[in-house]
Protein backbone atom coordinates (compact mmCIF):
# COMPACT_ATOMS: atom_id res chain seq x y z
CA UNK A 1 0.00 0.00 0.00
CA UNK A 2 2.94 2.33 1.22
CA UNK A 3 4.88 1.48 -1.85
CA UNK A 4 1.75 1.81 -4.22
CA UNK A 5 1.64 5.46 -2.73
CA UNK A 6 5.22 6.57 -3.09
CA UNK A 7 5.11 5.43 -6.79
CA UNK A 8 1.84 7.86 -7.28
CA UNK A 9 3.99 10.11 -5.61
CA UNK A 10 6.76 10.01 -7.43
CA UNK A 11 4.30 10.19 -11.07
CA UNK A 12 3.25 13.43 -9.48
CA UNK A 13 6.78 14.70 -8.78
CA UNK A 14 8.36 14.23 -12.14
CA UNK A 15 5.68 15.88 -13.78
CA UNK A 16 5.52 19.01 -11.65
CA UNK A 17 9.03 18.95 -12.39
CA UNK A 18 8.46 18.39 -16.16
CA UNK A 19 5.93 21.63 -16.72
CA UNK A 20 8.59 23.32 -14.42
CA UNK A 21 10.88 22.53 -16.66
CA UNK A 22 9.33 23.55 -20.06
CA UNK A 23 7.97 26.76 -18.74
CA UNK A 24 10.05 29.10 -21.17
CA UNK A 25 9.91 33.12 -20.68
CA UNK A 26 7.27 35.32 -22.45
CA UNK A 27 8.22 36.46 -25.70
CA UNK A 28 9.44 40.13 -25.98
CA UNK A 29 6.95 42.81 -27.47
CA UNK A 30 7.23 42.99 -31.44
CA UNK A 31 10.65 44.69 -32.45
CA UNK A 32 10.00 47.79 -35.60
CA UNK A 33 11.54 50.54 -36.54
CA UNK A 34 11.57 53.43 -34.74
CA UNK A 35 10.11 56.12 -37.29
CA UNK A 36 9.13 56.61 -40.62
CA UNK A 37 11.05 58.48 -43.48
CA UNK A 38 10.23 61.82 -44.28
CA UNK A 39 8.64 62.62 -47.41
CA UNK A 40 11.30 64.68 -48.76
CA UNK A 41 14.95 65.35 -48.68
CA UNK A 42 13.92 68.78 -47.08
CA UNK A 43 13.23 72.51 -48.57
CA UNK A 44 16.09 72.99 -50.96
CA UNK A 45 16.36 69.40 -52.18
CA UNK A 46 15.23 69.81 -56.34
CA UNK A 47 11.31 68.23 -57.05
CA UNK A 48 11.13 64.92 -56.16
CA UNK A 49 9.49 62.61 -58.43
CA UNK A 50 8.64 58.48 -57.54
CA UNK A 51 9.14 58.04 -60.87
CA UNK A 52 12.48 59.60 -61.97
CA UNK A 53 15.28 57.89 -59.42
CA UNK A 54 18.89 58.38 -60.53
CA UNK A 55 19.83 54.91 -58.51
CA UNK A 56 18.31 53.06 -61.60
CA UNK A 57 20.25 53.83 -64.04
CA UNK A 58 23.24 51.11 -64.88
CA UNK A 59 26.85 52.54 -63.84
CA UNK A 60 27.75 52.32 -67.58
CA UNK A 61 25.14 54.54 -68.73
CA UNK A 62 25.58 56.84 -65.55
CA UNK A 63 29.46 57.53 -66.74
CA UNK A 64 29.67 58.77 -70.03
CA UNK A 65 33.66 58.93 -69.80
CA UNK A 66 34.78 55.96 -71.73
CA UNK A 67 37.82 55.50 -70.00
CA UNK A 68 36.46 55.96 -66.21
CA UNK A 69 33.81 53.20 -67.35
CA UNK A 70 36.91 51.03 -68.63
CA UNK A 71 38.34 51.32 -65.00
CA UNK A 72 35.30 50.76 -63.02
CA UNK A 73 34.82 47.64 -65.09
CA UNK A 74 38.69 45.91 -64.17
CA UNK A 75 37.82 47.06 -60.51
CA UNK A 76 34.87 45.11 -60.40
CA UNK A 77 36.81 41.82 -61.76
CA UNK A 78 40.01 42.33 -60.13
CA UNK A 79 38.97 43.86 -56.31
CA UNK A 80 40.23 42.12 -53.52
CA UNK A 81 37.81 43.03 -51.10
CA UNK A 82 34.51 42.85 -53.31
CA UNK A 83 36.13 38.89 -53.66
CA UNK A 84 36.40 38.49 -50.11
CA UNK A 85 32.71 39.37 -49.99
CA UNK A 86 31.85 36.95 -52.62
CA UNK A 87 33.66 34.16 -50.16
CA UNK A 88 31.62 35.84 -47.05
CA UNK A 89 28.54 34.71 -49.35
CA UNK A 90 29.90 31.22 -50.27
CA UNK A 91 30.29 30.54 -46.62
CA UNK A 92 26.54 31.50 -45.49
CA UNK A 93 25.71 29.62 -48.33
CA UNK A 94 27.10 26.54 -46.37
CA UNK A 95 25.58 27.36 -43.51
CA UNK A 96 21.99 27.08 -44.95
CA UNK A 97 23.02 23.45 -46.19
CA UNK A 98 24.10 23.07 -42.48
CA UNK A 99 21.35 24.25 -40.70
CA UNK A 100 19.10 22.29 -43.19
CA UNK A 101 20.89 19.01 -42.72
CA UNK A 102 19.63 19.04 -39.12
CA UNK A 103 16.25 18.82 -39.74
CA UNK A 104 17.00 15.43 -41.24
CA UNK A 105 17.60 12.10 -39.96
CA UNK A 106 21.23 11.12 -39.85
CA UNK A 107 21.88 7.32 -41.18
CA UNK A 108 24.97 5.49 -40.60
CA UNK A 109 26.92 2.45 -40.77
CA UNK A 110 28.85 0.60 -38.30
CA UNK A 111 30.69 -2.52 -38.18
CA UNK A 112 32.56 -3.86 -34.94
CA UNK A 113 34.09 -6.74 -33.54
CA UNK A 114 34.65 -8.12 -30.02
CA UNK A 115 35.30 -10.38 -27.83
CA UNK A 116 34.64 -10.83 -23.97
CA UNK A 117 36.11 -13.22 -21.25
CA UNK A 118 33.95 -13.65 -17.85
CA UNK A 119 34.28 -15.18 -14.99
CA UNK A 120 32.25 -18.72 -14.40
CA UNK A 121 31.63 -17.85 -11.08
CA UNK A 122 29.47 -14.80 -12.15
CA UNK A 123 25.89 -13.97 -12.72
CA UNK A 124 26.91 -14.11 -16.74
CA UNK A 125 29.42 -16.71 -16.74
CA UNK A 126 27.48 -19.48 -14.67
CA UNK A 127 24.23 -18.67 -17.58
CA UNK A 128 26.87 -18.86 -20.52
CA UNK A 129 28.18 -22.09 -19.35
CA UNK A 130 24.52 -24.18 -18.65
CA UNK A 131 23.01 -22.61 -22.33
CA UNK A 132 22.95 -24.17 -25.39
CA UNK A 133 23.92 -22.31 -28.32
CA UNK A 134 22.22 -25.09 -30.30
CA UNK A 135 21.92 -28.67 -28.72
CA UNK A 136 24.55 -30.34 -27.75
CA UNK A 137 27.06 -27.14 -28.59
CA UNK A 138 27.76 -25.08 -25.71
CA UNK A 139 27.86 -21.22 -25.46
CA UNK A 140 31.78 -20.87 -26.62
CA UNK A 141 34.53 -19.08 -23.63
CA UNK A 142 35.87 -16.50 -24.83
CA UNK A 143 32.49 -15.13 -26.35
CA UNK A 144 32.84 -13.42 -29.63
CA UNK A 145 30.93 -10.20 -30.50
CA UNK A 146 30.56 -9.05 -34.59
CA UNK A 147 28.20 -6.44 -35.65
CA UNK A 148 27.01 -4.98 -38.53
CA UNK A 149 23.87 -2.26 -38.64
CA UNK A 150 22.84 0.60 -39.92
CA UNK A 151 21.20 3.13 -37.39
CA UNK A 152 19.76 6.05 -37.41
CA UNK A 153 18.94 9.44 -35.19
CA UNK A 154 16.48 12.35 -35.52
CA UNK A 155 15.45 14.92 -33.48
CA UNK A 156 12.28 15.83 -34.29
CA UNK A 157 11.12 19.70 -34.52
CA UNK A 158 7.82 19.77 -33.00
CA UNK A 159 8.94 23.80 -31.86
CA UNK A 160 9.97 25.24 -35.08
CA UNK A 161 13.20 25.42 -33.83
CA UNK A 162 15.52 23.52 -36.30
CA UNK A 163 13.31 25.22 -38.85
CA UNK A 164 13.59 28.85 -37.52
CA UNK A 165 17.05 28.41 -37.14
CA UNK A 166 17.26 27.32 -41.29
CA UNK A 167 15.58 30.26 -41.96
CA UNK A 168 17.96 32.70 -40.04
CA UNK A 169 20.78 31.28 -41.90
CA UNK A 170 19.30 32.09 -44.66
CA UNK A 171 18.33 35.27 -44.03
CA UNK A 172 22.38 36.14 -43.32
CA UNK A 173 22.72 34.84 -46.48
CA UNK A 174 20.52 37.26 -48.30
CA UNK A 175 22.28 39.94 -46.08
CA UNK A 176 25.79 38.83 -47.16
CA UNK A 177 24.40 39.22 -50.90
CA UNK A 178 22.98 42.78 -50.32
CA UNK A 179 26.56 43.55 -48.35
CA UNK A 180 28.33 42.41 -51.74
CA UNK A 181 25.98 44.93 -53.27
CA UNK A 182 26.75 47.94 -50.82
CA UNK A 183 30.78 47.09 -51.09
CA UNK A 184 30.28 47.10 -55.35
CA UNK A 185 28.21 50.81 -54.95
CA UNK A 186 31.34 52.05 -52.48
CA UNK A 187 33.87 50.55 -55.33
CA UNK A 188 32.11 52.04 -57.72
CA UNK A 189 32.49 55.37 -55.95
CA UNK A 190 35.90 55.24 -54.94
CA UNK A 191 37.36 54.43 -58.73
CA UNK A 192 35.42 57.49 -59.73
CA UNK A 193 36.00 59.95 -56.72
CA UNK A 194 40.16 58.71 -57.31
CA UNK A 195 39.40 59.31 -61.28
CA UNK A 196 38.61 62.47 -60.83
CA UNK A 197 41.50 63.36 -58.32
CA UNK A 198 43.91 62.22 -61.15
CA UNK A 199 42.38 64.77 -63.30
CA UNK A 200 42.17 67.55 -60.96
CA UNK A 201 45.58 67.36 -60.13
CA UNK A 202 46.81 67.18 -64.14
CA UNK A 203 45.01 70.15 -64.00
CA UNK A 204 46.52 71.71 -61.50
CA UNK A 205 49.71 70.68 -62.13
CA UNK A 206 48.88 72.72 -66.04
CA UNK A 207 48.35 75.90 -63.71
CA UNK A 208 51.22 75.65 -62.12
CA UNK A 209 53.44 75.13 -64.87
CA UNK A 210 52.00 78.26 -66.46
CA UNK A 211 52.47 80.02 -63.79
CA UNK A 212 55.76 79.09 -63.60
CA UNK A 213 56.36 80.93 -67.06
CA UNK A 214 54.24 84.08 -65.62
CA UNK A 215 56.35 84.50 -62.64
CA UNK A 216 59.37 83.44 -64.75
CA UNK A 217 59.49 86.23 -67.50
CA UNK A 218 58.57 88.62 -64.74
CA UNK A 219 61.64 87.67 -62.91
CA UNK A 220 63.49 88.33 -66.31
CA UNK A 221 61.83 92.01 -66.37
CA UNK A 222 62.63 93.00 -63.08
CA UNK A 223 66.44 91.11 -63.47
CA UNK A 224 66.59 93.89 -66.58
CA UNK A 225 65.01 96.86 -64.49
CA UNK A 226 67.68 96.45 -61.87
CA UNK A 227 70.45 96.68 -64.34
CA UNK A 228 68.86 99.99 -65.35
CA UNK A 229 68.86 101.11 -61.82
CA UNK A 230 64.64 100.82 -61.79
CA UNK A 231 64.54 98.05 -59.13
CA UNK A 232 66.68 96.81 -56.16
CA UNK A 233 68.11 93.49 -55.29
CA UNK A 234 65.26 92.51 -53.18
CA UNK A 235 63.22 92.81 -55.99
CA UNK A 236 64.91 90.42 -57.88
CA UNK A 237 65.37 87.80 -54.90
CA UNK A 238 61.31 87.95 -54.44
CA UNK A 239 60.67 86.72 -57.76
CA UNK A 240 63.40 84.12 -57.85
CA UNK A 241 61.67 82.73 -54.31
CA UNK A 242 57.74 83.12 -55.97
CA UNK A 243 59.60 81.04 -58.77
CA UNK A 244 60.75 78.36 -56.90
CA UNK A 245 58.14 78.03 -54.48
CA UNK A 246 55.84 77.33 -57.96
CA UNK A 247 58.86 75.05 -58.47
CA UNK A 248 58.29 72.63 -55.05
CA UNK A 249 54.69 73.44 -55.73
CA UNK A 250 54.74 71.21 -59.30
CA UNK A 251 56.62 68.39 -57.03
CA UNK A 252 54.30 68.21 -54.54
CA UNK A 253 51.28 67.41 -57.31
CA UNK A 254 53.50 65.40 -59.11
CA UNK A 255 54.14 62.81 -55.87
CA UNK A 256 50.33 63.11 -55.48
CA UNK A 257 49.78 62.46 -59.24
CA UNK A 258 51.88 59.26 -58.27
CA UNK A 259 49.60 58.34 -55.67
CA UNK A 260 46.23 58.48 -57.14
CA UNK A 261 47.49 56.63 -59.58
CA UNK A 262 48.42 54.09 -57.01
CA UNK A 263 44.99 54.47 -55.13
CA UNK A 264 43.38 52.99 -58.27
CA UNK A 265 46.00 50.51 -59.24
CA UNK A 266 45.30 49.22 -55.33
CA UNK A 267 41.57 49.53 -56.10
CA UNK A 268 41.95 47.53 -59.40
CA UNK A 269 43.47 44.50 -57.54
CA UNK A 270 47.39 45.51 -59.91
CA UNK A 271 50.47 46.67 -59.38
CA UNK A 272 51.61 50.23 -60.75
CA UNK A 273 50.93 51.24 -64.42
CA UNK A 274 49.62 54.31 -65.85
CA UNK A 275 46.12 55.56 -65.34
CA UNK A 276 44.43 56.03 -69.03
CA UNK A 277 42.46 59.51 -68.79
CA UNK A 278 40.87 62.34 -70.69
CA UNK A 279 42.48 64.95 -71.66
CA UNK A 280 42.93 67.38 -68.99
CA UNK A 281 42.24 70.38 -71.31
CA UNK A 282 38.38 69.78 -70.91
CA UNK A 283 38.01 69.24 -67.02
CA UNK A 284 37.04 72.66 -66.17
CA UNK A 285 34.47 71.97 -68.58
CA UNK A 286 33.12 68.72 -67.42
CA UNK A 287 29.50 69.26 -66.09
CA UNK A 288 28.29 66.69 -63.31
CA UNK A 289 25.82 64.05 -64.35
CA UNK A 290 21.67 65.39 -63.61
CA UNK A 291 20.87 64.15 -60.52
CA UNK A 292 16.98 63.17 -59.51
CA UNK A 293 16.69 61.64 -56.10
CA UNK A 294 13.09 60.11 -55.77
CA UNK A 295 11.32 59.90 -52.91
CA UNK A 296 13.04 59.33 -49.42
CA UNK A 297 11.18 55.98 -49.12
CA UNK A 298 13.11 54.49 -52.18
CA UNK A 299 15.85 54.04 -50.19
CA UNK A 300 14.75 51.30 -48.38
CA UNK A 301 14.62 49.29 -51.59
CA UNK A 302 17.47 50.81 -53.28
CA UNK A 303 20.04 51.00 -50.43
CA UNK A 304 22.01 47.32 -50.11
CA UNK A 305 23.10 48.48 -47.23
CA UNK A 306 19.52 49.17 -45.55
CA UNK A 307 18.43 45.77 -46.94
CA UNK A 308 21.18 43.94 -45.36
CA UNK A 309 20.43 45.55 -42.21
CA UNK A 310 16.70 44.52 -42.59
CA UNK A 311 17.48 40.90 -43.15
CA UNK A 312 19.87 40.90 -40.01
CA UNK A 313 17.07 42.07 -38.00
CA UNK A 314 14.87 38.99 -39.12
CA UNK A 315 17.72 36.49 -38.47
CA UNK A 316 17.66 37.89 -34.54
CA UNK A 317 14.10 37.99 -34.22
CA UNK A 318 14.42 34.11 -35.58
CA UNK A 319 16.79 33.50 -33.26
CA UNK A 320 15.11 34.72 -30.01
CA UNK A 321 12.57 31.94 -30.82
CA UNK A 322 15.28 29.47 -31.97
CA UNK A 323 16.77 30.68 -28.03
CA UNK A 324 13.10 30.50 -26.54
CA UNK A 325 12.54 26.80 -28.10
CA UNK A 326 15.50 25.92 -26.00
CA UNK A 327 13.18 25.75 -22.62
CA UNK A 328 10.94 23.40 -24.30
CA UNK A 329 11.03 19.27 -24.08
CA UNK A 330 13.01 17.97 -27.48
CA UNK A 331 11.82 14.68 -29.24
CA UNK A 332 14.85 12.15 -30.26
CA UNK A 333 13.64 9.18 -32.27
CA UNK A 334 16.76 6.28 -32.81
CA UNK A 335 16.83 3.45 -35.00
CA UNK A 336 18.75 0.88 -35.81
CA UNK A 337 18.69 -2.50 -37.60
CA UNK A 338 21.79 -4.94 -38.54
CA UNK A 339 22.76 -8.60 -37.38
CA UNK A 340 25.01 -9.67 -34.78
CA UNK A 341 26.75 -12.95 -34.01
CA UNK A 342 29.58 -14.61 -31.79
CA UNK A 343 30.79 -15.86 -35.16
CA UNK A 344 30.61 -14.16 -38.50
CA UNK A 345 29.67 -17.46 -40.26
CA UNK A 346 26.22 -17.02 -38.27
CA UNK A 347 25.67 -13.40 -39.25
CA UNK A 348 23.68 -14.62 -42.16
CA UNK A 349 21.92 -16.67 -40.39
CA UNK A 350 18.27 -15.57 -40.22
CA UNK A 351 15.88 -14.60 -37.57
CA UNK A 352 18.67 -15.65 -35.31
CA UNK A 353 21.09 -13.42 -35.80
CA UNK A 354 18.97 -10.05 -36.31
CA UNK A 355 19.09 -7.27 -34.55
CA UNK A 356 16.99 -3.97 -34.72
CA UNK A 357 15.98 -1.11 -32.26
CA UNK A 358 13.24 1.73 -31.69
CA UNK A 359 12.87 4.45 -29.52
CA UNK A 360 11.96 7.46 -29.04
CA UNK A 361 12.96 10.19 -25.85
CA UNK A 362 11.70 13.53 -24.94
CA UNK A 363 14.12 15.41 -22.85
CA UNK A 364 13.70 18.23 -20.99
CA UNK A 365 16.02 20.73 -19.30
CA UNK A 366 15.22 20.90 -15.00
CA UNK A 367 17.91 21.78 -12.69
CA UNK A 368 21.15 24.85 -13.49
CA UNK A 369 19.30 26.05 -16.72
CA UNK A 370 21.08 29.39 -16.25
CA UNK A 371 23.18 28.95 -19.53
CA UNK A 372 19.67 28.66 -21.65
CA UNK A 373 18.60 31.53 -19.77
CA UNK A 374 21.77 33.45 -20.80
CA UNK A 375 21.56 32.94 -24.49
CA UNK A 376 17.91 33.67 -24.30
CA UNK A 377 18.78 37.19 -22.79
CA UNK A 378 21.72 37.57 -25.55
CA UNK A 379 19.68 36.70 -27.99
CA UNK A 380 17.13 39.24 -27.30
CA UNK A 381 19.94 41.62 -26.73
CA UNK A 382 21.24 40.95 -30.55
CA UNK A 383 17.81 41.29 -31.67
CA UNK A 384 17.33 45.20 -30.13
CA UNK A 385 20.92 45.70 -31.47
CA UNK A 386 19.88 44.74 -34.71
CA UNK A 387 16.84 47.51 -34.95
CA UNK A 388 19.18 49.82 -33.99
CA UNK A 389 21.24 49.35 -36.54
CA UNK A 390 18.21 49.28 -38.88
CA UNK A 391 17.14 52.36 -37.28
CA UNK A 392 21.07 54.27 -37.58
CA UNK A 393 21.43 53.14 -40.99
CA UNK A 394 18.28 54.29 -42.40
CA UNK A 395 18.81 57.74 -40.97
CA UNK A 396 22.34 57.95 -42.24
CA UNK A 397 21.35 56.94 -45.50
CA UNK A 398 18.77 60.14 -45.94
CA UNK A 399 20.94 62.29 -44.48
CA UNK A 400 24.00 61.22 -47.13
CA UNK A 401 21.21 61.94 -49.46
CA UNK A 402 19.93 64.99 -48.38
CA UNK A 403 23.81 66.48 -47.57
CA UNK A 404 24.63 65.71 -51.41
CA UNK A 405 21.77 67.52 -52.45
CA UNK A 406 22.53 70.32 -50.74
CA UNK A 407 26.05 70.16 -51.63
CA UNK A 408 25.63 70.09 -55.23
CA UNK A 409 23.62 73.44 -55.64
CA UNK A 410 25.71 75.32 -53.14
CA UNK A 411 28.86 73.61 -55.09
CA UNK A 412 27.34 75.22 -58.23
CA UNK A 413 26.56 78.82 -56.74
CA UNK A 414 30.04 78.85 -55.15
CA UNK A 415 31.78 77.27 -58.75
CA UNK A 416 30.16 80.33 -60.46
CA UNK A 417 31.51 82.93 -58.44
CA UNK A 418 34.68 81.14 -58.10
CA UNK A 419 34.71 81.07 -62.08
CA UNK A 420 34.24 85.20 -62.04
CA UNK A 421 37.11 85.59 -59.42
CA UNK A 422 39.80 83.49 -61.82
CA UNK A 423 38.68 85.76 -64.38
CA UNK A 424 39.19 89.09 -62.70
CA UNK A 425 42.47 88.31 -61.30
CA UNK A 426 43.60 86.64 -64.78
CA UNK A 427 42.89 90.46 -65.82
CA UNK A 428 44.55 91.76 -63.04
CA UNK A 429 47.96 89.97 -63.82
CA UNK A 430 47.97 91.34 -67.66
CA UNK A 431 47.54 94.88 -65.73
CA UNK A 432 49.94 94.20 -63.29
CA UNK A 433 52.49 93.42 -65.91
CA UNK A 434 52.33 96.38 -67.75
CA UNK A 435 52.17 98.75 -64.87
CA UNK A 436 55.37 97.26 -63.71
CA UNK A 437 56.60 97.55 -66.90
CA UNK A 438 56.07 101.34 -67.10
CA UNK A 439 57.13 101.08 -63.37
CA UNK A 440 53.56 102.79 -61.71
CA UNK A 441 53.40 99.64 -59.76
CA UNK A 442 56.29 98.08 -57.51
CA UNK A 443 56.86 94.18 -57.51
CA UNK A 444 55.06 93.30 -54.53
CA UNK A 445 51.67 94.31 -56.31
CA UNK A 446 52.92 91.81 -58.86
CA UNK A 447 54.11 89.12 -57.31
CA UNK A 448 50.57 89.32 -55.06
CA UNK A 449 48.29 89.78 -57.72
CA UNK A 450 50.30 86.20 -59.23
CA UNK A 451 49.70 84.50 -56.36
CA UNK A 452 46.09 85.35 -55.73
CA UNK A 453 45.27 84.15 -59.23
CA UNK A 454 47.33 81.06 -58.91
CA UNK A 455 45.63 80.12 -55.51
CA UNK A 456 41.81 80.83 -57.19
CA UNK A 457 42.78 78.56 -60.23
CA UNK A 458 43.77 75.46 -58.00
CA UNK A 459 40.82 76.67 -55.71
CA UNK A 460 38.74 76.37 -58.86
CA UNK A 461 39.98 73.07 -60.02
CA UNK A 462 39.22 71.87 -56.65
CA UNK A 463 35.68 72.95 -56.48
CA UNK A 464 34.99 71.22 -60.07
CA UNK A 465 36.19 67.92 -58.63
CA UNK A 466 33.90 68.37 -55.72
CA UNK A 467 31.22 69.04 -58.02
CA UNK A 468 31.99 65.93 -59.91
CA UNK A 469 32.34 63.55 -57.11
CA UNK A 470 28.75 65.00 -55.31
CA UNK A 471 27.47 63.62 -58.23
CA UNK A 472 29.00 60.21 -57.84
CA UNK A 473 28.29 60.63 -54.04
CA UNK A 474 24.98 60.98 -54.29
CA UNK A 475 24.34 58.18 -56.50
CA UNK A 476 25.96 56.22 -54.36
CA UNK A 477 23.61 57.25 -51.67
CA UNK A 478 20.73 56.38 -53.75
CA UNK A 479 22.04 52.88 -53.96
CA UNK A 480 22.98 52.74 -57.70
CA UNK A 481 25.48 51.17 -59.31
CA UNK A 482 24.73 47.38 -57.82
CA UNK A 483 22.14 46.69 -60.14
Amino acid sequence: MYKFKSYQYGIALGICLTVAGCKAPAPEAPITPSAAVPESFGASAPAQDANNNTSTLAWKDYFKDQNLVDLIDVALKNNQELNITLQEIEIAKNDIRVKKGLLLPTVGVRAGAGVEKVGRYTSQGAGDATTEIKPGKETPDPLGDFTISAYANWEVDIWKKLRNSKKAALNRYLATVEGKNFVITNLIAEVADSYYELMALDNQLDIVKQTIKLQTNALEIVKIQKQAARATELGVKKFEAEVLTSRSMEFDILQQIKEAENKINFLLGRYPQEIKRTNNNNFLSLLPAAVSSGIPSQLLANRPDIKQAELELVAAKLDVKVARAEFYPSLNITAAIGVDAFKPSYLLTMPESLLYSLAGELAAPLINRNAIKAEFASANARQLQALYNYDRTVLNAYLEVSNQLSKIENLQKGYDLKSQQVDALNTSIDVSNDLFKSARVDYFEVLMTQRDALEAKLELVDTKKEQLNAAVHVYRDLGGGWK
